[in-house]
């Protein structure tokens, strides 16, 4: 004869499981919903976000290449410098959790420590008629920084008459891989290099592994945790 008393132990162990299971759901549900809530109130205050968090050169062989190599295939944006930002996933980009922004002549950059840059020279060889690209930009750049890191700059296309924002493998190195992030449809012509200038840290943002997306993660297996003791309480019915 089964031992009544125990089972009845048992049963109410059972219960009490799937009632702190109940209950560590919801706790987790309510912190995903604060995380989402958090998520949309930022988006709102700082306009658009224009979110960067997959790897710039995936799918091809740039990085084992030797030399240069400049990857295009950018985004086209429309960019408010007064509200919109630049967020980078710091893990993909190896760009640190915190924005270090200059921004000035390429003779008046700091020598080092920086990951976020707004080139305020238009042009390498005094000839406005010739190409100042990104590679050219990325040379001024490297010529002044001295300390090897990641980074992202600006810098004014002459060719495009328009500025794009750059990802560059090493800032101090003229040799390193770039990767053309987005060009700025809207910041044309001289109002677009007379607004180069405005450009802050407050326009990037270095987005560290989310602890929203740790909390989602653990909803899913709290979800499936409660699934789990709703079929043990039913069958124990």
């Amino acid at each position: 004869m089964p031992n009544i008393l125990s089972i009845e132990r048992q049963r109410d162990g059972q219960i009490q499981q799937i009632k702190t299971m109940k209950a560590l759901f919801r706790l987790v549900c309510s912190q995903v919903s604060v995380a989402a809530a958090a998520v949309i109130l930022s988006t709102t205050a700082s306009a658009t976000v224009f979110n960067f968090a997959t790897d710039p050169f995936a799918g091809t062989t740039v990085l084992t290449q030797p030399g240069r190599q400049v990857v295009g295939g950018e985004d086209f944006i429309n960019f408010s410098i007064a509200n919109d930002v630049f967020s980078f996933d710091s893990a993909v980009f190896g760009i640190g959790n915190t924005i270090h922004f200059a921004s000035g002549l390429a003779s008046a950059l700091p020598t080092g420590g920086l990951n976020a840059i707004a080139l305020l020279s238009f042009d390498d060889d005094a000839t406005p008629g010739t190409p100042f690209a990104a590679g050219n930009a990325a040379n001024l750049i490297a010529a002044q920084v001295t300390t090897p890191g990641p980074g992202f700059f600006i810098y004014f296309n002459q060719g495009l008459d328009l500025p794009r924002l750059v990802y560059s493998t090493d800032l101090n190195d003229n040799t390193a891989d770039l990767k053309i992030v987005a060009r700025m449809l809207n910041l044309n012509g001289q109002p677009g290099r007379d607004a180069m200038p405005t450009f802050t840290a407050s326009n990037f943002q270095a987005v560290p592994e989310s602890a929203s997306s740790l909390t989602l993660v653990i909803a899913a297996g709290a979800l499936m945790a409660g699934n789990w003791a709703f079929r043990r309480k039913s069958a124990l019915a």
